[in-house]
């Protein structure tokens, strides 16, 4: 299942974003958007997580968790529709 991961610290890496998602299950990729020209992170990212339970347990224990100095949201990632 392919998460949404928002209001992130602007500091706050990959790494650090796949170890917080990993106490809930296994993490198959975890991307951080980065603005083009500052190539500063924007704020939100994409984690997949292969087992839909885990990443359940993820939204509930992590949505509105204090990450930082943020208050991150985690939700089911929506399909882009073509």
């Amino acid at each position: 299942m392919k998460l949404l991961v928002r209001n992130l610290d602007r500091s706050t890496t990959e790494e650090e974003l796949k170890g917080l998602f990993e106490e809930y299950g296994s993490v198959q990729s975890c991307t951080l958007v980065m603005d083009k020209v500052s190539g500063e992170s924007k704020g939100f990212g994409f984690v997949d997580m292969p087992k839909s339970g885990d990443a359940k347990a993820a939204i509930k224990h992590l949505n509105n968790k204090d990450v930082g100095d943020q208050k991150i949201r985690v939700k089911k990632a929506e399909d882009k529709s073509e």
